[in-house]
């Protein structure tokens, strides 16, 4: 993975005058009207980067999503407002032209767009991104979303400035899949198509010089430190077609660094001594120790807490792909053992204890932020199988567990305990405590819970792993991302699909009837255009997702919003959430 390609590069198409792309002024509440410029942005990560390859990354905070990060968001066709969600042309330079029943989209390209390397943009480089996003042999996380039902989803060069986007049915989310991020041709579709995709998964390791690292968004790599620090300098050509409103090049700031601490704790203290700028709340505990070192001078910080429900999501997933521990196996694939864990866990508690009382309990895979399609589940009789350890013992009972050794736990016929592992990442502290709190639930009825936070990376390798003896009994973890379009994972519901947590064989086939009609309904959603049924298809999505159980979802936070006062550039208050955060980098400035 480290080895280091040298790559000639490829002569750039004739040069373009750049067409602009102006920020609008209501989307900061406080306009850098000085043109102050320069200075850092310092934020942190729990966990080192495991690649700079945008093809084999698969963390939410990874190098290459800080690099493919524009003034939107992701640098893509399309970017959603965030005062009305509605898409609007980014990296396009008008809306698309559509036709063949909505199947069809013609998109212009913005033209003078460049790279870091200062190599044009251009629909190649779109194309080529989309070639191996979609070869299966390169394993990307992305592939999922170039298809609909099983069919691809293609595309072609019109011309130098032109694509052309075929779809196989209709989608709601077709303006999101288009705005995923073009990376160069003349670096990755030379490797490409000299070595396949071998050749692709060889690029771009930590060792790789960060002068060889090529970006079309705001940042590109100024530095690497394996496990301490990481530093983003600015894309001096993206300023070149990113403009504010008053026609100023963005970004203000020269660079962005990620320090990697230890664990959450130690992001807060770095917080609250003025290290970083910025820092998740994750609970009352949090707030209060901000609130405090605001009012005793220490900190001069903006903090609001409880601005929106989390976009994230907290669950456990049991492996149902295990041969090799053929009683296992069969436990996790019994719904009447899913549905007790669902039982056993204690939502209330973890609110209460992890979160501070700031949070809901959840059943569901909707992020909370979501509530017009969590209401449209609730009233489909979408079940929720809450907290009762007599219901989880009953259930475990006809499993066959009725009897308790002397240690208090569980055993089957032959005496064996009905035990699991049960892996988190480390660092993460609230993770850490709902896994702390499901095991000592599950003592109380007699399962034996053997809870281990470990490396993140290790514990993504383990959950994307596929075949039919995958390295893992059972996972906490988290998902963000995400759509208020179509609020289900593209790479989540459909079997086969690589974050399809629970069964991921190489056949890529469903095992159940209700993964069959999960699998159908969110292509079935998907194809509805109108919010109102598409959202009744989701409700029934969620009553199949909530009878079947694979996974456990167990609460979700409330977003709270602290940075120092150094930054300026933020959202107006009421324009802040979970979806789209606090702010927007490229108008992001050091007062």
């Amino acid at each position: 993975m480290k080895k280091i390609l040298t790559l000639a590069l490829a002569l750039s198409v004739g040069s373009a005058a750049a067409q602009t792309f102006a920020y609008p002024a209501a989307w900061t509440a406080e306009q850098n009207t000085a043109n102050k410029r320069g200075g850092e942005l310092r934020i942190s990560a729990i966990s080192d980067f495991k690649t700079m390859n945008p093809f084999t990354s698969a963390e939410a905070d990874s190098i290459p999503t800080r690099l493919s990060t524009g003034g939107t968001g992701t640098v893509g066709l399309f970017a959603q407002d965030p005062r009305n969600d509605e898409f609007i042309p980014y990296m396009a330079a008008a809306a698309p032209v559509v036709s063949n029943s909505n199947k069809r989209f013609v998109v212009k390209i913005r033209q003078g767009m460049k790279f870091s390397d200062g190599q044009n943009i251009t629909a190649e480089d779109w194309v080529t991104t989309w070639k191996i996003h979609t070869d299966d042999k390169v394993g990307s996380n992305s592939r999922d979303t170039f298809f609909l039902a099983g069919k691809p989803i293609t595309i072609k060069k019109l011309d130098n400035y032109t694509l052309q986007f075929d779809f196989p049915q209709q989608s709601a989310s077709a303006l999101s899949i288009m705005s995923f991020t073009p990376w160069p041709d003349h670096i990755f579709g030379a490797a490409y198509r000299s070595g396949g995709a071998d050749a692709i998964k060889k690029m771009w390791g930590l060792a790789t010089p960060a002068s060889q690292i090529v970006t079309p968004g705001m940042w590109a790599m100024e530095s690497y430190r394996a496990g301490e620090r990481t530093v983003f300098k600015k894309n001096t050509y993206f300023g070149d077609w990113n403009k504010d409103s008053r026609g100023q090049e963005l970004p203000y700031l020269n660079n962005l660094s990620v320090r990697i601490v230890a664990d959450a704790n130690a992001a807060l203290a770095a917080f609250l001594a003025g290290q970083i700028d910025t820092v998740g709340m994750r609970n009352a505990d949090d707030l209060a120790q901000t609130k405090r070192a605001i009012d005793g001078g220490s900190l001069k910080a903006f903090l609001k807490a409880n601005v929106s429900p989390q976009a994230t999501s907290q669950w456990i997933t049991f492996n149902w792909n295990k041969t090799d521990d053929a009683a296992k196996q069969k436990l996790f694939r019994d719904v009447r053992f899913r549905r007790a864990m669902s039982h056993i866990a204690n939502r209330d508690a973890m609110v209460q204890l992890a979160l501070g009382g700031l949070g809901t309990p959840t059943y569901f895979s909707v992020y909370p932020i979501f509530k017009q399609q969590i209401d449209a589940g609730l009233a489909a009789g979408a079940p929720q199988y809450k907290y009762n350890l007599a219901e989880a013992t009953r259930l475990l009972a006809q499993l066959g567990y009725t009897k308790k050794n002397a240690q208090g736990y569980l055993v089957d016929k032959a005496g064996k305990v009905l035990e699991f592992n049960l892996s988190t990442n480390a660092g993460n502290t609230v993770r850490e405590q709902l896994g702390a709190i499901f095991r000592d639930e599950a003592k109380k009825v007699g399962v034996k819970v053997n809870f281990t936070p470990i490396d993140f990376n290790t514990l993504v390798g383990q959950l994307t792993a596929k075949g039919e003896n995958r390295p893992f009994d059972a996972i906490l973890l988290g998902l963000s991302g995400g759509s208020n379009i179509w609020s289900f994972g593209t790479n989540v519901v459909p079997c086969g699909t690589n974050l399809h947590s629970y069964n991921n064989p190489t056949s890529g086939k469903c095992l159940t009837s209700q993964e069959q009609l999960m699998t159908k309904l969110y292509y079935q959603g998907d194809a509805e255009l109108n919010d109102a049924r598409r959202r009744t298809i989701g409700g029934q999505l969620m009553k199949t997702e909530g009878e079947l159980q694979p996974v456990i979802y167990l609460v979700g936070g409330n977003f709270h919003v602290a940075f120092n006062e150094r930054l300026g550039g933020e959202f107006a208050a009421n324009m802040m959430d979970a979806y789209y955060g606090h702010r927007l980098q490229a108008l992001t400035f050091i007062k």
